[in-house]
């Protein structure tokens, strides 16, 4: 199971979220809009990546339950997805999925898709949450850390955003992808060490 102190869940959360990997995607999304709009739509979203996450927060414990799939073999699985969503970061593979119209949709729609779901939660990021949140190994307060820890990580990220296009004048994309690989052997280094640890619980292992 995933550790609980504090500074591991900022680590964790931060990487995986990958801040810098989402200017591009939000600068595609918020294309022909102002700055006052382009904040707007990094608010927007931010606040339903959010939602979302306290959805499988407080409801995705309850389906793995009700379809008797033990946390062991979810943090196996997640922790291979995990590895996966990493080793394309590192490889440099990440798709950068553009607005459904090019120039058009609302502000909400802009920030829904691709903004929320797929950049800021997606699945490798749920499955990081369902994790730290574990009904069984987590008590309440360590839920409400890993809340406040997200709650902290997406304000970043939300300022990444908003500091988009500046961010992408002085990296340039180049320095964006060199950024966003070294994040991938970041996780990839916690998502090798959670499936250890998932196959020794799921097999009594010391």
């Amino acid at each position: 199971m995933f550790p609980s102190s504090f500074f591991y869940e900022v680590v964790t959360l931060y990487v995986v979220l990958d801040p810098i990997a989402a200017v591009p995607i939000f600068l595609a999304a918020t294309k022909g809009l102002d700055q006052r709009a382009r904040i707007k739509v990094a608010a927007y979203g931010v606040a339903v990546a959010f939602l979302i996450f306290l959805f499988f927060i407080f409801i995705g414990h309850a389906l793995l339950e009700a379809l008797h799939i033990p946390m062991a073999s979810f943090q196996l699985a997640g922790s291979i997805v995990l590895f996966l969503f990493g080793l394309q970061m590192a490889l440099g593979n990440m798709p950068e999925p553009a607005p459904s119209e090019e120039g058009g949709g609302s502000l909400l729609q802009r920030a829904i898709f691709p903004l929320a779901t797929p950049c800021i939660a997606g699945s490798g990021s749920i499955m990081t949450i369902m994790m730290l949140t574990d009904n069984v190994a987590r008590t309440a307060a360590e839920k409400l850390q890993t809340i406040l820890v997200l709650s902290l990580c997406l304000g970043f990220l939300f300022s990444v955003l908003a500091l988009g296009g500046v961010i992408a004048r002085i990296l340039g994309r180049n320095g964006i992808e060199v950024i966003s690989r070294v994040f991938g052997l970041i996780l990839i280094s916690i998502a090798v060490t959670n499936i250890i640890v998932a196959i020794k619980i799921s097999f009594g292992l010391s």
